[in-house]
């Protein structure tokens, strides 16, 4: 287990709380061996082989729908089933969000493997590989038992020991020797790096897997790259050599119906290139649509040998592949391709790996696995999209062998890069060791949120046509053209890319690591603001029917991977988002945060006519004129099954927090004419907010009048914070935000499970939670790392750090959830949606630490005190 410092350097002054530090002990407690491997990091996500999380939780589904909240969504339900009905039976389609087919929760899932956006294959934490998304952002979830490193040890001669390092024993491949002892090994996970060790019993002999796969900040070549590598330390303790062999096994596939599809193949190679040479096998996977080729490989050196098997059948006892390793550690290696496989037949590989270790010493192997898939379609079928690492690596099919070889001989360089990156958290003193673990663990979703990185087709305009004159945008702007097209999902269960209510958290992890990235996402969206599709199609919740895009408004999501994203936007159909009232708004705050980070100037002002027509658009839902927009009375915001009837909290607030950004845009583009306009509503906006919602100690959750109106919303803050990540906010409304905060630390934190747990989204006043919609009892990850973020910004650093620990030693040392951290989970039972988006939130926790850090500097070299700060915030405000 990782032990935490105390905390001294941001004047913390507590020590890991005992309920934190057992939770954390718990993972390792059934690990029995002292041997704690080979340059495993101390920072990060540890876990025994042997180790059973005790809570089984399960999906939320339309039967825990209370019966209130079915009364009040029987319509809803009603027009679901029908349309479920038709997707799934009838188009034989899978629905955008199944809530009658939830994904169970499988408490397995370790480091995904591969760069940004060239499809992902995720190992188990106890080794399986047990997740595939090649398919771009469709995910199916089945463990191949044929995948395997197996370990062979021989003596003078002799084999000794020959085992497959896995603690599964499956029902088939009976020949193969099974069943290792988890209490043996544990598993690291930092991301995007993740160890294994093994300490083989009566052997004196320590085995530790580094897996490394290219997720670099700042780097938008190597990142793209679908490689990942294996590298083993082997350590000997004995007093005599051993001869070790590694044998890496992969079926020529995923698990899925189309391995049996016949006419898949595999081939070996060899690739000698500047000196250095690599040889393996390619599988080469052929289905009707995005075939691939899966590639092992080992690198090839004086003191190893390297053999292989071109294909095995991986059904019945596979005897012959077992035997042909443990007669002298090496494989037939056979000439020449396999046949292509006959229907309902499938086809696996192996590659083994040995050398000498001597006595008390040290050796190592090194296998890379790579996967290519350069040209995909989506579920439409309509186009045809390149994959980014394919302007590097060629887009014929053919470049596994020269992956391969790049991987093995510059995997060095990104674990170099990767340290670089990450030393200064992991030997910053004054954070505690889950924070660390958590920051760097929940950036898997970058790769693993059916992420897809692809050119710019040549024929594409992101605007429509509308050029920027007319306040579109260039056919295609340098930053896409540039760096690519990105896009990623809600979650793996909430099928919709990009969704912009839910990036609005999680963006804070692509514009502090991947800034190109993030802004082309904006120019994507701000492209997508000025089009519309007049189509009407019927929304679920309303049931009524209505445009699939309304122009000049941000649109909820660019797509299904399903159908065709970015040549059609808005999967999501429950409600009509044109009448969302947090949509346009989080745009406008993206675009000058976006702006106050990268400081690109021309970014600026390519967005700013954007921003003034989904501002303007916002306008009508001021329906008083005092300044502040009114929700509608149904859940009309990324909270979209919890009503909220006018003015609110939280619209409001991201509403005030936007009039300012667009004061701040008119000043450096130098428009005094909308400056004066955003700034008198500004100032009535404030008053109005201010007397509607305040009620001496926070922000009521809305001002309906109605019983739960003062409800107390753990969001209630989220424009401030935006304010405060953008270098503003430190004006007038400080004392108030902090109170807001306090109350929702003392309520919606400490008041809650025991203050184990996170923020519940909403809690009475009196100390309960709100249990008046589906949503407003849960706690959502991503919203609480936004809430930590916050209250560290305001100087609350001891009270945001506890309030986000609950939510990361619930998720990754309570419930089993480690590397599909989920939207929401309740106090009890249920969670829902694994492996969300949102929870890239906690780099906003990292980029107010940073903040805090400089002022803490700024504030020992001049002297200042907060009262000077507070000062000076102000007057620049009302300049």
């Amino acid at each position: 287990p990782c032990f935490c410092p105390a905390l001294t350097q941001l004047h913390i002054g507590t020590k890991m709380s005992d309920w934190g530090e057992k939770s954390t002990a718990d993972l390792m407690s059934r690990y029995v061996s002292k041997d704690m491997g080979y340059g495993v990091p101390k920072e990060g996500w540890r876990i025994c082989l042997a180790h059973e999380f005790k809570e089984k939780r399960k999906p939320f589904q339309a039967k825990d729908v209370s019966l209130s909240n079915v009364m009040e969504h029987i319509g809803l339900g009603i027009r679901y089933l029908k349309w479920w009905y038709k997707k799934t039976q009838v188009e034989k389609k899978a629905p955008f969000i199944d809530m009658f087919r939830a994904q169970p929760l499988r408490q397995i899932y370790g480091a995904p493997l591969g760069g940004i956006g060239g499809g992902t294959i995720t190992r188990g934490w106890r080794g399986e590989f047990c997740r595939w998304q090649l398919n771009p952002g469709m995910y199916h979830y089945k463990t191949v038992p044929a995948n395997q490193f197996t370990v062979c040890l021989r003596r003078a001669g002799q084999t000794v020991y020959q085992q497959v390092l896995s603690v599964e024993r499956p029902p088939t491949l009976q020949g193969w020797n099974w069943g290792y002892c988890g209490e043996y090994a544990f598993y690291h996970a930092l991301y995007p790096r993740a160890w294994t060790v093994y300490h083989l019993p009566g052997q004196d002999v320590t085995l530790t897997c580094r897996q490394v796969s290219p997720v670099i900040p700042h780097d938008y070549q190597d990142s793209s790259l679908p490689v990942a590598v294996f590298v083993w330390d082997i350590e000997n303790k004995n007093d005599y050599d051993l001869e070790v062999s590694i044998m890496f096994t992969m079926v020529n596939g995923s698990g899925h119906k189309d391995d049996k599809s016949g006419g898949h193949w595999n081939e070996p190679f060899h690739l000698e290139k500047d000196g250095d040479a690599v040889s393996g096998v390619l599988l080469h996977h052929c289905p009707a649509v995005n075939p691939y080729t899966l590639c092992i490989a080992a690198r090839e050196k004086a003191d190893r040998e390297v053999s292989h098997q071109t294909a095995f059948s991986p059904k019945g006892t596979c005897s012959a592949l077992w035997n042909d390793l443990i007669t002298d550690g090496r494989l037939d290696s056979p000439t020449g391709s396999s046949p292509p496989t006959a229907k309902g037949d499938k086809v696996a590989a192996a590659l083994a790996v040995g050398c000498t270790v001597p006595a008390q010493s040290h050796n190592m192997l090194e296998f890379c696995l790579a996967w290519d898939m350069p040209k995909i379609t989506f579920g439409s079928r309509e186009r045809e999209h390149i994959r980014r690492y394919t302007r590097y690596f060629g887009a014929r099919g053919a470049a596994s062998p020269a992956l391969s070889h790049y991987a093995l001989t510059h995997y060095r360089q990104w674990e170099k890069s990767i340290e670089e990156w990450q030393r200064p958290i992991l030997q910053d003193s004054s954070l505690p060791s889950w924070y660390k673990s958590a920051l760097f663990n929940e950036l898997y979703f970058i790769v693993d949120g059916g992420t897809v990185w692809t050119e710019l087709p040549e024929d594409a305009d992101v605007s429509g046509g509308l050029r920027s004159e007319n306040g579109g945008l260039p056919a295609q702007p340098a930053v896409i053209k540039e760096y690519g097209r990105f896009a990623y999902l809600e979650g793996q269960e909430y099928r919709m890319y990009n969704t912009y209510d839910v990036h609005f958290y999680a963006s804070f992890a692509l514009i502090m690591l991947w800034p190109k990235l993030a802004l082309s996402v904006q120019y994507d969206i701000a492209g997508s603001v000025v089009q519309q599709d007049p189509t009407e199609r019927l929304h679920l919740m309303s049931g009524r029917c209505s445009p699939v895009k309304t122009r000049n408004v941000v649109p909820h999501d660019i797509g299904d991977p399903d159908d065709e994203p970015w040549q059609r936007v808005n999967a999501y159909l429950i409600h009509d988002t044109a009448d969302w009232k947090d949509l346009n708004l989080k745009f406008v705050l993206q675009v000058y945060r976006d702006f106050h980070l990268t400081q690109d100037r021309q970014y600026l002002q390519d967005m700013w006519p954007i921003c003034q027509a989904v501002m303007e658009s916002e306008m009508k839902f001021d329906l008083d004129g005092d300044g502040l927009i009114e929700n509608s009375g149904y859940a009309d915001q990324t909270y979209d099954g919890w009503t909220v009837t006018g003015p609110s909290a939280y619209c409001g607030g991201l509403w005030l927090a936007s009039l300012c950004v667009m004061c701040k845009m008119a000043i450096l583009l130098d428009n005094k004419e909308m400056y004066q306009l955003y700034r008198s509503t500004l100032d009535k906006g404030s008053t109005a907010f201010d007397k509607l919602l305040w009620n001496g100690k926070y922000y009521n959750y809305d001002s309906s009048g109605r019983d739960l109106s003062n409800s107390v919303m753990s969001d209630q803050c989220a424009g401030h914070w935006f304010l405060r990540a953008s270098g503003l906010g430190d004006g007038e409304f400080k004392e108030k935000i902090r109170s807001a905060l306090k109350s929702v630390y003392e309520l919606n934190v400490m008041s809650f499970a025991g203050g184990h747990m996170g923020a519940v989204n909403g809690m009475r006043p009196e100390g309960v939670p709100d249990r008046s919609s589906v949503q407003s009892d849960e706690v959502w990850i991503g919203v609480v790392y936004g809430l930590a973020a916050t209250m560290i910004h305001e100087g609350m650093l001891t009270e945001g750090l506890r309030t986000a620990e609950g939510c990361y030693r619930t998720v990754w040392e309570q419930l089993g959830m480690a590397f599909q951290t989920p939207e929401a989970y309740c106090e009890k039972s249920i969670y829902r949606s694994l492996a969300y988006m949102r929870p890239l939130s906690i780099w906003a926790m990292q980029l107010a630490l940073n903040a805090s850090q400089r002022d803490q500097t700024t504030l020992a070299s001049t002297g200042t005190t907060d009262q000077d700060q507070a000062v000076q915030a102000q007057k620049e405000d009302q300049s």
